[in-house]
């Protein structure tokens, strides 16, 4: 895993596409071994694990189609600060970065089929609960060059307005390149995570931003990264992760084994011809480089790999170019 690590130190938004997946590991998904241990008990308030709040699940008529706060039967990824639960995910905010720290989501078959929500109805808001210092704003994306990317997408979130629109916090945002990525490649990875809908009953997904360091002239590595707005103050992650679980059953289930794909890709244009295994890497490297546990309670010997079940590729299509209008943005 050293080797890792020192692989992944090298990887950077300008590295491309190939390089990228060169630098972050093995192309079939798998976790690296871990030491056995027993299977865990549920999560349980404590040092640490925090008490975490729960969606409650969307309502349709008497049962839960979606329940994103069951991503913690599977373990706490990490920090709390400014947690929002809202209809369609849950988000934690990275006060210093003025990014969303991680965001996770529950998609179903059935959650996909209404589409009652509209985004020609949404805005990008500005997410009141964050302290106004520690607030990623409107006018900090003014003219920046970057799209307000989601990290859950509003697609995923079509069976009610009120769901489409809780997309449109700031805290659900990043900065991303348009052209190319967040319009294009990364879209089709959203579109792909949808389509495991029709294979399996259950798909959770937790989606985040990553600030990976790379190799300078002088053969030092360092973490470089933009900053924008006015003061700058919204970091543009160099890279993101998308992590997937899909489930057999309609609920997370403390026996059973689940299927997991890791994805980092860079924040810069990439060819749709690019195959979407090229950036499949072990759920491990993410944590390193995050920071965060996104499986603790998940023993290695209930993991399986969802590129061994399905293609892992994108399916090219068309996406809507233009953004929803922005309350007070100029």
């Amino acid at each position: 895993m050293a080797k890792a690590m020192l692989l992944i130190a090298a990887a950077s938004a300008s590295a491309g596409a190939a390089v990228t997946a060169i630098f972050l590991g093995r192309r079939d998904g798998q976790s690296q071994p871990a030491s056995t241990i027993a299977p865990p008990g549920p999560p349980t308030a404590g040092p640490s694990t925090p008490a975490l709040a729960t969606t409650g699940g969307l309502q349709s008529g008497s049962k839960n189609i979606i329940d994103p706060s069951g991503w913690f039967s599977y373990g706490a990824p990490g920090p709390t600060n400014d947690l929002a639960p809202r209809t369609s995910f849950i988000s934690v905010y990275d006060r210093r970065m003025r990014n969303p720290a991680w965001v996770a989501e529950h998609i179903t078959a059935e959650s996909l089929s209404g589409a009652k929500g509209d985004r020609k109805n949404s805005v990008f808001l500005e997410d009141q609960a964050v302290p106004e210092r520690f607030r990623a704003k409107l006018k900090d994306y003014f003219r920046s060059g970057y799209d307000r990317g989601h990290m859950a997408p509003a697609a995923d979130a079509k069976f009610n307005q009120k769901a489409m629109d809780e997309t449109f916090y700031l805290t659900n945002m990043c900065p991303q390149v348009g052209e190319g990525f967040n319009r294009d490649y990364w879209a089709h990875l959203e579109d792909f995570c949808r389509r495991l809908t029709a294979k399996y009953q259950s798909i959770r997904v937790i989606t985040g931003p990553l600030y990976l360091p790379k190799l300078d002239s002088d053969g030092k590595y360092r973490v470089s990264y933009e900053v924008i707005g006015s003061p700058p103050n919204v970091a543009v992650p160099t890279h993101f992760y998308k992590i997937i679980l899909a489930e057999s059953g309609p609920a997370p289930s403390p026996t059973t084994s689940v299927a997991v794909g890791a994805f980092v890709l860079p924040n810069s244009p990439i060819d749709n011809k690019t195959p979407l295994a090229e950036f499949s890497v072990p759920v491990e490297m993410i944590e390193k480089a995050s920071g965060l546990d996104f499986l603790s309670l998940v023993p290695t010997e209930r993991r399986r790999s969802l590129c061994r079940e399905v293609d892992c590729s994108i399916l090219v299509r068309e996406f809507p170019k233009r953004p929803p209008k922005a309350v007070g943005s100029k």
